[in-house]
């Protein structure tokens, strides 16, 4: 048997929700939703390296603690990507946690569709997105926006995914107050403080249509459903919210179902500037970063 030894280094972006409606809860439990995403430059860094001399997943994280290794969003990937490759190799996988967890920013699911990209490609298995989509689909709903363009429409359940081109620059100022917003929680206190039926025809944007939108555009409709249970029961998000717009943001939002606060800015300057204003606190985590402009693998 020839022997493989091949490496991939990625480093996998955050996402922020510029629109994100949710519709009503479906039978299966799950929501439909409507989301225009858009990647930013703050990444983590994957290192999957394939060895056929053992077989099996090594997995180890700098930055996460991990009480059990395979329910890893990573680790999970790298094995439906095995499988699906029929691959008997082994693979170490090394992850540098940057994004910070439970935070709306889809760091997980950003390391996870990595995972799947990276191996696709150094075990050279010609997937197209419409094959890696539902192995993302099985991970999570935010999982399939990642094999995609920095910027895209979601739908459903995450898989109807319509990449767009979104026009002009910006700058984003991420504030994470320290502390986790479970995804099922946050689901769970929206549908009670709303009741049964949220849909109307009015629910979603149409931004599929042409090919390229604008900052300009887009400004208007900035929304999370999320948001207001949420400023509501951490007012510590409201006070970030409050605090970025006084810094000048055109726009801030909760990311996701929380608990991460965004600012947008027209230019570098401005942002840094907001960051220099917002005070100190232990438990913040602020990071000032463009959004980005091409995908995971756009640039090679």
């Amino acid at each position: 048997m020839t022997l493989i030894q091949q490496q991939i280094c990625l480093y996998p972006p955050a996402k922020v929700n510029l629109i994100l409606r949710v519709g009503n809860r479906l039978p299966n439990g799950y929501h439909n939703l409507w989301s225009l995403m858009q990647m930013v430059d703050l990444t983590d860094e994957l290192t999957i390296r394939v060895d056929s001399s053992f077989s099996g997943i090594r997995f180890e994280c700098e930055g996460l603690s991990m009480t059990d290794p395979t329910d890893n969003l990573v680790y999970r990937a790298a094995d439906l990507a095995l499988q699906k490759a029929g691959a008997a190799v082994g693979v170490e996988i090394f992850l540098r946690k940057q994004i910070p967890v439970a935070a709306g920013l889809g760091g997980g699911s950003s390391d996870a569709a990595a995972t799947i990209m990276g191996l696709n490609r150094v075990l050279k298995c010609g997937w197209s997105l419409a094959d890696m989509i539902p192995l993302g689909q099985r991970l999570g709903s935010d999982v399939p926006f990642f094999f995609s363009s920095p910027t895209a429409v979601i739908q459903g359940l995450g898989e109807q995914i319509s990449p767009i081109t979104l026009s002009g620059d910006r700058w984003i100022v991420l504030i994470n107050p320290g502390f986790p917003i479970h995804t099922k929680l946050a689901y769970q206190r929206l549908d009670d403080a709303r009741g049964a039926d949220v849909q109307s025809d009015s629910w979603h944007y149409d931004f599929t249509g042409p090919n390229s939108v604008s900052w300009d555009d887009v400004m208007p409709y900035i929304q999370n459903d999320f948001e207001n249970v949420l400023l509501e029961d951490y007012p510590e998000l409201a006070h970030l919210k409050s605090v970025l717009l006084q810094a000048g943001a055109e726009a801030a939002l909760v990311s996701g179902s929380g608990a991460t606060m965004f600012g947008i800015f027209s230019n570098e300057s401005k942002a840094r500037l907001a960051e220099s204003t917002l005070g100190a606190s232990s438990q913040w985590r602020v990071f000032v970063v463009p959004v980005k402009k091409c995908g995971l693998f756009d640039e090679s």
